[in-house]
């Protein structure tokens, strides 16, 4: 275990029965209230990243802006928003998706990817990967490529990971329950 998994392991509370009853929530609040933890982690994603050609970051709304925006500013690279339906300004593609029960829509801003651009897709975590692939698809729409996703926490008994194979990009998660 690296020192910043153990620092994270450390930090990240476990509230059981959050949202609802038999789910374990990982809270990241107490990593927030902890600034250098959090240079720690943007270090942590750039020292990870650094070798992979990232053109842009596209952070997922809104934990994914927490870490992709420093991420961003520390390789050097434009932050991309991708944000549930409805909630931008301007001209929009959208990606809809399934999830357990019921779907959900995610946007980003039409333009935002040009052809053959390279983006990182950003989250807090990485549970069934439904959100993730759904980002990845918005890149796609644009004409962009998949260059690689990111995550603080991953839940691997939700197998999310199985989900993001199919675009042949690295993964880099910090943490992994």
């Amino acid at each position: 275990m690296t020192e910043l998994e153990h620092r994270l392991k450390a930090a990240i509370r476990a509230v059981p029965d959050f949202p609802k009853p038999g789910i374990l929530f990982r809270d990241i609040t107490p990593v927030l209230e902890d600034p250098a933890l959090c240079g720690a982690i943007t270090e942590g994603f750039r020292e990870r990243l650094h070798h992979e050609q990232v053109d842009a970051i596209a952070g997922i709304e809104s934990r994914g802006f927490l870490f992709g925006m420093p991420l961003a500013i520390a390789l050097g690279v434009p932050f991309l928003t991708v944000r549930k339906k409805g909630k931008l300004p301007w001209r929009t593609v959208s990606y809809k998706y399934d999830l357990e029960y019921g779907s959900a829509e995610v946007e980003m801003h039409e333009g935002s990817v040009r052809p053959g651009m390279r983006v990182l897709v950003h989250d807090d975590l990485l549970a069934t990967g439904g959100t993730a692939m759904a980002a990845a698809e918005l890149v796609r729409m644009q004409g962009g490529e998949v260059a690689g996703f990111s995550f603080l926490i991953e839940l691997s008994f939700l197998q999310g990971m199985l989900r993001l194979e199919q675009y042949k990009a690295r993964v880099v998660t910090l943490v992994s329950y």
